[in-house]
């Protein structure tokens, strides 16, 4: 639990959201940039769906695979180290994605992108479990989320109108300078890491205590919505609400870049207000599960209609999509509330393994399918509506899976 020795002041508390922040802000803009980049990378290096899909899931395969390693060391080591050590991966794979002359390189550069920034949002996260008061926590969580939207709102229109000046390659290379500003300003102004509760987490097996979290039954019930709920978001916003815009809906590259711009701008004002009332609604004593219950079918019921309208639907109905959505982030901290502090970057990393692992899945599952559809002889439209038509199925059977194992628990 806290204490009021680990808590920090509202300025400091300020200070060291802002430090975490701006990692967080241009690891989510990396996450994202394959979307506004892809006709570009599509051309230079004439990738099919598959590969596009395969290209931006790099990113959260790499991101995945380090969650359940990253959650045993932030419990241990402390936020600061930890993501101070792999921003330096996150420099060296942006310089070594801006000079890749190839597929492969592309992708597994991206993959060490992933690996590079998979404690971005971790990080600070398990921090402010210790610094910061229980009823701002959730408000720093929607904010970090308001970051990352911000990020993703800098990957579209901006990048967009800078790659005709200094094409992409120069803009990976002004990523991995930013990365190092970030790297300097948590050195300097991220707290230290008391060594009580490394001591704790010394007598805590490592499989033993991803075993009792991974057994836990809230947890589970949590995996199928994270998996493809979550990660089916993340997919969407941050590669296929483009291909569709540009493939179905008949865009631009640059009126695919505004709509993606427009989507993660209301996203950015969606967490914003959301961080607003969150404390509210749980001062009335309405829980997260509450929450997602009533608030998910909404986003079931856009995506139907999107995947219906096909060609009509174009960036307003994936921005409904995203913002109707938004629910599924009160996930993140009910995890976190949900086990002990000296487990609480293991549970968190864990269910962010879930997340990540879901975009990677979903995002190169898209694109396979449009492959396999089109091999048939059916068109760009039809491949992308019966791709999308699979992840809707998913998503409502995550969600009625999540009703039937948390029936005895959502209304207490």
């Amino acid at each position: 639990m806290n204490t009021n020795e680990n808590l920090l002041t509202r300025k400091n508390a300020a200070i060291v959201f802002f430090v975490f922040a701006t990692a967080y802000f241009i690891s989510t803009l990396i996450r994202a940039i394959t979307a506004t980049l892809s006709p570009t990378l599509s051309l230079e290096f004439q990738l099919e769906a598959r590969d596009l899909g395969l290209l931006a899931g790099g990113y959260f395969l790499g991101f995945s695979i380090m969650q359940l390693l990253n959650g045993f060391w932030l419990d241990k080591y402390g936020p600061k180290k930890v993501i101070l050590y792999l921003l330096c991966i996150a420099v060296v794979s942006c310089l070594v994605f801006s000079i890749s002359t190839n597929f492969i390189s592309l992708l597994l550069s991206r993959i060490f992108i992933g690996i590079g920034v998979s404690a971005c949002l971790m990080a600070p996260l398990t921090g402010y479990r210790r610094w910061f008061a229980p009823n701002m926590q959730q408000r720093a969580n929607a904010w970090m989320l308001m970051t990352g939207a911000l990020g993703m709102l800098a990957s579209t229109l901006p990048v967009q109108l800078l790659l005709p000046v200094i094409g992409w390659r120069y803009v990976f290379i002004i990523l991995a300078l930013l990365f190092v500003i970030s790297f300097a300003i948590i050195v300097i102004f991220s707290p230290s890491w008391s060594n009580n509760e490394e001591i704790t987490n010394s007598k805590i097996g490592f499989f033993s205590s991803y075993l009792e979290i991974w057994k836990n039954p809230y947890f589970k019930s949590l995996v199928p919505l994270g998996f493809f709920n979550y990660g089916g978001l993340m997919a969407i916003q941050t590669l296929w609400a483009g291909p569709w815009m540009t493939n179905v809906s008949g865009y631009s590259a640059l009126q695919s870049a505004t709509g993606l711009f427009w989507l993660n701008f209301s996203m950015l004002i969606t967490f914003w207000l959301w961080g607003l009332i969150n404390p509210y609604i749980l001062k009335k004593g309405i829980s997260a599960d509450k929450i997602i219950v009533l608030g998910m079918p909404s986003s079931l019921v856009v995506l139907l209609i999107t995947v219906y309208s096909g060609s009509n639907a174009g960036a307003l109905h994936w921005t409904l999509f995203c913002v109707c959505s938004v629910f599924i982030s009160l996930t993140h901290p009910a995890i976190g509330l949900a086990f002990s502090n000296n487990i609480a970057g293991r549970a968190l990393s864990s269910f962010n393994l879930v997340i990540f692992f879901g975009v990677f899945v979903v995002q190169w599952g898209i694109g396979i399918i449009v492959d396999v559809i089109k091999s048939f002889g059916h068109n760009e439209i039809l491949a992308f509506q019966g791709a999308f038509l699979i992840f809707f199925i998913c998503c409502t059977v995550s969600y009625i899976y999540f009703l039937i194992h948390r029936s005895d628990h959502l209304w207490n």
